[in-house]
């Protein structure tokens, strides 16, 4: 467990630093995604790419949006080789990112596992469209991300929420994350051995298009 704390650690210092570069580059007020110098490699990380050809050794797995303006190695300020990323639309589970998530823990013994997803998410926006007034989804593969959605949205219709759309978002893409997360504790028996010995942790997090925050909200231990 130290292993996946430390790793945890590691996110949240990067992240830090990601967002104090923003805020020097005065993109604070209007996003600190924005491609500004601050987001390219330095000289340091594209000398450091060369030796990257050896062994990967991962400190995490990070299971994203494919959302453009969310690249993981830059919002947790992470040089080649430090995160294995995987990027799907509204940062669902399905097979093949299971799989691909199997791979990493099995291979590199990577110890932590972060579920992110991101203020202002399209796929979740069109979940509850969808489910608010069905007009059929423009084809049957995005169906099959809006479905995957769906369970983490489809109750929070019936409170009060339905009637704020801004708000019913907001707690849809929390909600949507940690279903994501629950689905990675409990889908997947490799990846429950490894959680069971303390040798993984699962945590859900968002990160906030406006600030660059990254807020860590979902099965963190209170120790971290």
């Amino acid at each position: 467990m130290q292993a996946a704390l430390d790793a945890l650690n590691t996110l949240k210092e990067g992240n830090a630093r990601f967002v104090a570069q923003a805020q020097e580059l005065g993109a604070g007020d209007s996003g600190a995604g924005k491609p500004e110098s601050g987001t390219q490699l330095s000289v340091a990380l594209q000398a450091d790419r060369v030796n990257q050809a050896g062994p990967q050794n991962p400190i995490a797995i990070i299971l994203g949006c494919a959302d453009s303006r969310v690249p993981a190695e830059l919002v947790f300020d992470q040089g080649f080789g430090k995160l294995f990323v995987i990027r799907v639309a509204g940062n669902v589970v399905a097979p093949s990112q299971l799989g691909s998530i199997e791979f990493a823990v099995h291979s590199f013994q990577t110890p932590l596992i972060v579920v992110l997803g991101h203020s202002n998410c399209g796929a979740v926006a069109a979940t509850i469209n969808e489910l608010s007034n069905p007009q059929g989804m423009p084809t049957p593969n995005l169906w099959s991300i809006a479905d995957r959605i769906s369970p983490a949205v489809a109750t929070l219709l019936e409170t009060p929420l339905k009637d704020d759309k801004e708000a019913l978002i907001a707690h849809g893409i929390r909600a949507n994350v940690r279903l994501a997360a629950d689905h990675l504790r409990h889908g997947s028996h490799t990846l429950e051995e490894q959680l069971s010995s303390n040798k993984l942790l699962v945590v859900g997090a968002e990160y906030s298009l406006e600030t660059g925050v990254v807020d860590f909200f979902d099965g963190v231990p209170e120790s971290s």
